[in-house]
This record gives C-alpha cells, sequence and structure tokens, in this order.
C-alpha cells in the first residue's frame, strides 16, 4: 500500500514558549490566555489578554513588546475590566477579544465576548489609543461568542464573523451592518463537518481575517469530541475578497494541534486557540498569539504564502454550507 506523503511543516512554535502566563502579572490571577493583538504605528506589538481570576471572573489586560516576542510590559491594572453597573451583560466577566483597524474611524474596534446569566454574548468597542473606551453593548445576543469585524465596508455596510449557538450547532456565520450598532443580513458561512471529521462538533473564528491578493484568509478553531473529552485544533479557510460571504476553499486537515505539555495540560487541557495575529514587516509572515489549555499564551509563526499554496492541495473545491436553512 503507498503511504501518504509526510505532511508540511506549516507552523513553526516559538522555542521560549509559553511567552506569558500568571507568572508575568502584577497581581495574582488564576491564568493568562486567548489574547486579541494588534501592531501599533510604532512598531510595539500590544496583546490585549483575557486574564481570569481566581473567582473566574476574566478582565482584558494590556501586554506590550517592542519585538512581539519578550520584554513584555504589563499595564498595572485591567486595561478593559467589565462595567456590570453600565452593562449588566458583563457581570460575569469579558473575554476573548479580537481587535481590528478602521481606518474610516481612525478607531481600533474590539469585539469581545460579554458573559453573564444569560450566556455569551458578542459586544463592541472602539479606541484610538486602548486608554478610552466606547462600549457600544452588547450587538449580538447570547448564545454568541468568536466574533472580529472585516476592516472596512463591502457596500457601504461593515460585515462582522461570528459564531452563534443555532439548529445547524456552533457554525460561523456572517452579518451585516450600516452603523455597527445594528445586525442584520444573516449569512450561514462555514458548519461543522460532522461525524469523523477533525472539526465534527463545533467551529468558530480564531483570528480576524488576513486580506492576501487571493482572498480573505480565515483561521478557525474546531472541536472535534473524544473519548478524553473535547480537542481543540486550528484550521484555515478561503474567502472570497469581494463577497466574503462566499468560501472558497476550506483545508481538509488541521494545521495545528495541541502537542507542546503546557497546550495539552493546564485548566482546559488540549487546547490551541489563536484570537489575534499580527503581520511581520516582510508582508508575509504571521505571528499567531494563541491560548493553550485557557492557561498561558504562546506564539507561533507561519507564511502566508505558504498556507495558500498548501490550501490549494488540501481542501474541498468549495465549502458551502449545507442546504439547512
Amino acid at each position: 500500500m503507498m503511504q501518504p506523503a509526510r505532511h508540511p511543516s506549516l507552523i513553526t512554535r516559538h522555542p521560549g514558549n509559553p511567552i506569558l502566563s500568571a507568572a508575568d502579572w502584577p497581581l495574582t490571577v488564576n491564568a493568562v490566555f486567548n489574547p486579541g493583538a494588534v501592531r501599533l504605528p510604532d512598531g510595539t506589538t500590544l496583546l490585549l489578554c483575557r486574564v481570569e481570576d481566581r473567582r473566574g471572573i476574566s478582565s482584558l489586560w494590556g501586554a506590550r513588546s517592542a519585538n512581539g516576542v519578550d520584554g513584555w510590559i504589563v499595564d498595572p491594572e485591567p486595561t478593559f475590566p467589565p462595567d456590570p453597573d453600565n452593562h449588566p451583560e458583563e457581570v460575569w466577566g469579558v473575554e476573548d477579544p479580537r481587535i481590528v483597524r478602521l481606518e474610516e474611524l481612525g478607531k481600533y474596534a474590539i469585539t469581545y465576548t460579554a458573559f453573564s446569566r444569560a450566556g455569551p454574548g458578542v459586544s463592541l468597542a472602539l479606541t484610538r489609543d486602548f486608554k478610552r473606551f466606547e462600549r457600544f453593548g452588547l450587538v449580538m445576543a447570547p448564545e454568541d461568542k468568536d466574533a472580529a469585524l472585516l476592516p472596512y465596508r463591502f457596500n457601504g455596510c461593515w460585515l462582522m464573523i461570528h459564531r452563534p449557538r443555532t439548529g445547524v450547532g456552533d457554525s460561523i456565520w456572517l452579518a451585516g451592518s450600516p452603523d455597527l450598532h445594528f445586525w442584520g443580513r444573516h449569512r450561514l458561512l462555514m458548519t461543522p463537518r460532522r461525524g469523523a471529521w477533525w472539526d465534527a462538533n463545533k467551529i468558530g473564528l480564531a483570528g480576524p481575517l488576513v486580506k492576501t491578493d487571493e482572498g480573505w484568509l480565515m483561521f478557525y478553531h474546531a472541536v472535534r469530541q473524544t473519548a478524553a473529552g473535547s480537542l481543540y485544533r486550528l484550521g484555515i479557510a478561503l474567502l472570497d475578497l469581494e463577497d466574503p460571504g462566499r468560501c472558497l476553499m476550506r483545508g481538509n486537515e488541521w494545521i495545528m494541534g495541541p502537542s507542546e505539555d503546557f497546550e495539552r495540560q493546564g485548566d482546559v487541557g488540549y487546547v490551541v486557540f489563536p484570537c489575534g495575529h499580527t503581520i511581520a514587516d516582510d508582508g508575509d509572515t504571521i505571528n499567531l498569539y494563541y491560548g493553550a489549555a485557557d492557561t498561558s499564551i504562546g506564539l507561533a509563526t507561519a507564511r502566508i504564502s505558504e498556507l495558500l499554496r498548501w490550501l490549494k492541495g488540501h481542501s474541498t473545491p468549495t465549502c458551502e454550507p449545507e442546504s439547512v436553512l
């Protein structure tokens, strides 16, 4: 029997992983994970980290580094704490931010999970400097999470990837808005593949979409239920550049899974969960910042050109959702 070709190495983990953990924080906390990421105009990398205290409540804390690898300077207190008095949807914390620069507004958009008795929902805030924030409140009602904006309007409409819990399971959807406040035009984008697949049980957006000449590169996390529990891994797909609601290719195989001890052992074992990335000066190297086992933060790098090349040879010809609506 012919043996399959050896899988190319698309993802390279940083040898200093984990790059951030609870021990790096100025206060006693339980875990540091699932950061949003952005490269600021001065070249500094800012991570907006989910930090869970020992009560179980999460806040978002800024950590800055000149090289995006080490020498992190952590804010002395939460950068974006929950505000349950004005936003009761945040009573149990704010989690898992994704950051996108909106040039039209001259601001950064932060989509994050607001957690309350109603469950997780998608909230939105805008900021110019990561010091002062304009909270919009809930824009997607519970249960919904794993959301990020696209960086500009399409035919006058802002677009958001999100992951509601619906009758078709935890699937990836696209929504539109004229003003960032009111959302509609919901389109089902991608569903779990069911059965034995690595992305069989639920899927959701990882970090914000990456614009390339060939389309929007989407990293997504996926869960497969095993006899030992949930297994979180990372895959990629490509969306149409002019119509991101149309999926062009979806990788058949996962490209990153929990293999290191710090990814397998923690509060929630066997999890790699990127929420943010930065692009290097060469325009090709992508730095993925990911939560590991819901406990610490790892860094991995890849080349966008190699990911696109791999996708062409390891994907279904289309990934239109099943006829379920």
